[in-house]
């Protein structure tokens, strides 16, 4: 067996699982789920047309770099969305959704065998963080240091942690932009401070923005739009039109409700993505053909994109000053995702963190699931950055998740301060 096996930890829901086992919801409330960040709007009919009308394609291999007519729509949408123009042969590659890209990256472009004396390359990632750039980090020879985030600057990750000398063994850098869990969005002048950082010692940052296109405004008066700023876009901004050792990540799942769908696409420095095309080429990963017709619909057409933002932005309109009576929480900059703390006056017991108790009891007496934050982060810097918060994905539709928010904050109240 491959020794690198043992380094992975479990992830967030097998361990939810076991945290809540042996706990009998109270069956006086239908159960609501805010644990797992899949989405619940309804699939476009549009999409599962285009995607059953291509079903005759699952006769043909499909080619790994996908076909012109994706990487083309790829490229269109990555125009109208950041007004950026790529080139779709070279700068464009389809992935089965990001996390398989965000995972296959790490095994292209991490050499194990460098920095040995140093304890091995090192990929550095935020804390809170997706548990898919530990595990491709760890089964690609590398060792992980985490950069926690900072609620002072509405939970953005202070990479001011990370040493030099970790900063000097780096082959690979994770961003989360909007992250997940906490919805922060990086701006322009700390895409500016990665840069120089990655120019400085040579390495590549993966921007993960699989949450890019879930926001709360669509403009303001002159037409300015409220949408999180890109990697790419960021690079261009700032003149760096090669776009060196950058590689942005997108997916249609949150984006178009398509999570079963598995696909999204990659974009970036050209040279990268030669040497990711080849990496993938034997991997095994090409798209199904009638998966690309479906996608090619998608990321031509935003009028569903629009109408997914509005019922996202009516729940956290209702949801959010609901929950902030009772407990510390605020809108994220993007995403769907709440990032709450758990009341100090709470009376947490049995031995558990006061989110893992907060979790189980909310489970118990008001049938409403939740995710521990500590889950979701390591122990970094002296602290797990997570303990003490829940995360509440705002996936369910609308009444449901006003139900879950009035649930909560009956739960709290039962606790007198």
């Amino acid at each position: 067996m491959n020794p690198l096996l043992q380094r992975l930890q479990p992830y967030p829901f097998e361990r939810l699982r076991g945290l809540t086992a042996g706990i009998t919801p109270n069956a006086a409330h239908r159960a609501i789920s805010l644990g797992i960040g899949e989405p619940k709007h309804p699939t476009p009919a549009f999409i599962k047309q285009a995607l059953t009308d291509a079903l005759d394609g699952l006769a043909a291999y499909p080619a790994t770099a996908g076909e012109p007519a994706l990487r083309e729509a790829c490229a269109a949408w990555v125009k109208r969305r950041y007004g950026l123009t790529l080139d779709a042969a070279t700068q464009i590659l389809p992935v089965n959704g990001s996390r398989e890209g965000l995972f296959a990256l790490a095994q292209t472009v991490i050499d194990p065998n460098q920095h040995r004396d140093a304890g091995g390359p090192t990929v550095v990632c935020p804390n809170p963080f997706y548990q898919i750039y530990e595990g491709a980090a760890l089964l690609a020879g590398a060792r992980v240091v985490f950069a926690n985030s900072d609620p002072a600057r509405n939970f953005a990750a202070d990479w001011g942690s990370i040493s030099e000398e970790v900063w000097a063994t780096t082959q690979l850098l994770y961003v989360c932009s909007p992250g997940n869990p906490t919805g922060a969005v990086m701006p322009l002048d700390e895409w500016q401070r990665l840069f120089a950082l990655s120019d400085q010692h040579g390495f590549v940052i993966a921007s993960d923005e699989c949450y890019s296109e879930i926001y709360f405004r669509e403009g303001d008066a002159n037409g300015q739009s409220a949408a999180p700023l890109g990697g790419l876009e960021a690079a261009a901004k700032l003149g760096r039109t090669d776009f060196k050792n950058l590689i942005a990540l997108t997916s249609l799942s949150k984006r178009s409700n398509v999570p079963g769908l598995r696909s999204g696409f990659v974009m970036g420095d050209a040279a990268l993505m030669k040497a990711f095309l080849l990496y993938r080429t034997y991997h095994g990963s090409a798209m199904s053909p009638a998966v690309q017709r479906a996608s090619v619909a998608a990321w031509n057409d935003e009028a569903h994109v629009v109408e997914n933002r509005r019922l996202y932005r009516q729940k956290f309109e209702r949801v959010t000053p609901m929950l902030a009576e009772v407990m510390n929480v605020a809108l994220p900059d993007a995403g769907f995702y709440l990032w709450a703390e758990v009341p100090a006056h709470l009376p947490v017991t049995g031995g558990f963190s006061p989110d893992e108790w907060f979790t189980r009891e909310l489970l118990a007496q008001y049938n409403v699931a939740v995710l521990p934050g500590s889950y979701l982060a390591r122990e970094a810097h002296g602290v797990n950055p997570g303990r003490g918060r829940i995360r509440m994905a705002l996936v369910a539709g609308v009444d449901e998740c006003v139900e879950a928010a009035e649930r909560i904050r009956a739960f709290i109240q039962s606790f007198p301060r």
